[in-house]
């Protein structure tokens, strides 16, 4: 049994076989559908990754008054398809360490006030222009200004200068700030032509995907960008959409009639259904988000130390 489910996870990976008639071979041979899903797991990442087709998203967190412009992107939908069309400078792995994108390494001095920063050189923005130092400093020259709104104002506002050095960016900070490096992996931070200060919703970035269709809080479609700088490790598909669909049951249930390949915010009480329907896996990733009780120490009952003593006693911090 197990040699005859891996030679048709094999084919499953390869394209050779539809995944349903896996998993209703799998079923017949008495295979939980969570096996056999592991399975395939297993076999499409031995396979490698399968370039082409259309790759379909069903998400939560999309409206209508979203923008293109990376300053002002809140929730699920602008931030994943802002990952589609745009890079940072850096990001965080998985394992919280820094993985390199527009820059390619970085340098401290001993005391941790100056950061230089050699930006990749070669890549290409949708619209043609070649990526630029200068580019990366009127980014953030942009989100440091106060009247751009920008949701990334509190982690450039310690930057104290930046130039440009050849192929070198470099900051230097009012304070000695050694977490600099994962604070420019915000996605606000999206690196733009001119640092978007001309057209700052233009959607032109240096993704993998150039923007091609954006109704915003209804879908967006992105096709594979041909000069991609990174282009063998990511954006495998040849195109990409994102179809907001901010209703928990419509969600689910897209997923399961097949009307898209994937889903977000899987809602707890339903994970264990959802673990059962054929070929879908369900893969739950740790982030960086938290939610904040704000108090207003200065107004009362908040201005009681012994009752926000009492309320910080109170919290399971871990």
């Amino acid at each position: 049994m197990s040699d005859e489910l891996n030679y048709l996870s094999k084919r499953v990976a390869k394209g050779l076989m539809d995944r349903r008639a896996f998993m209703g071979r799998a079923a017949a041979l008495g295979v939980s559908s969570a096996f056999a899903g592991t399975m395939l797991a297993g076999a499409a990442a031995a396979q490698g990754a399968i370039k082409g087709g259309h790759l379909k998203a069903g998400m939560q967190g999309g409206e209508s008054t979203n923008s293109l412009d990376p300053a002002t992107w809140a929730s699920d939908v602008p931030v994943s398809y802002g990952r589609m069309f745009a890079d940072t400078m850096v990001e965080v792995s998985p394992q919280g360490e820094i993985d390199f994108r527009l820059a390619e390494s970085m340098e401290a001095t001993p005391d941790a006030k100056t950061w230089t920063f050699k930006i990749r050189e070669g890549v290409e923005f949708h619209n043609g222009k070649t990526l630029t130092p200068a580019d990366v400093v009127a980014t953030l020259e942009r989100h440091s200004d106060e009247n751009s709104k920008s949701g990334a104002l509190g982690i450039v506002q310690g930057i104290e200068s930046m130039a440009v050095d050849g192929q070198h960016v470099v900051l230097n900070l009012a304070q000695a700030n050694a977490d600099l490096p994962y604070l420019l992996a915000d996605y606000h931070l999206m690196i733009q032509p001119n640092g978007g200060k001309d057209a700052p919703d233009a959607g032109i970035g240096t993704g993998p995907y150039r923007l091609v269709e954006n109704q915003p809080g209804v879908r967006h479609v992105g096709e594979k960008f041909e000069n991609d700088w990174n282009g063998d490790n990511r954006g495998h598909a040849s195109s990409a959409e994102i179809v907001v669909i901010n209703d928990a049951t419509a969600r689910l249930a897209a997923l399961q009639s097949g009307q898209v390949h994937m889903i977000n915010r899987v809602e707890p009480k339903v994970v264990n259904l959802v673990k059962r329907v054929p070929g879908v896996t369900v893969q739950n990733a740790a982030g960086r988000g938290h939610y904040v009780f704000i108090a207003h120490v200065n107004t009362a009952p908040f201005d009681n130390q012994d009752l926000m003593l009492a309320l910080k006693y109170a919290m399971n911090r871990q």
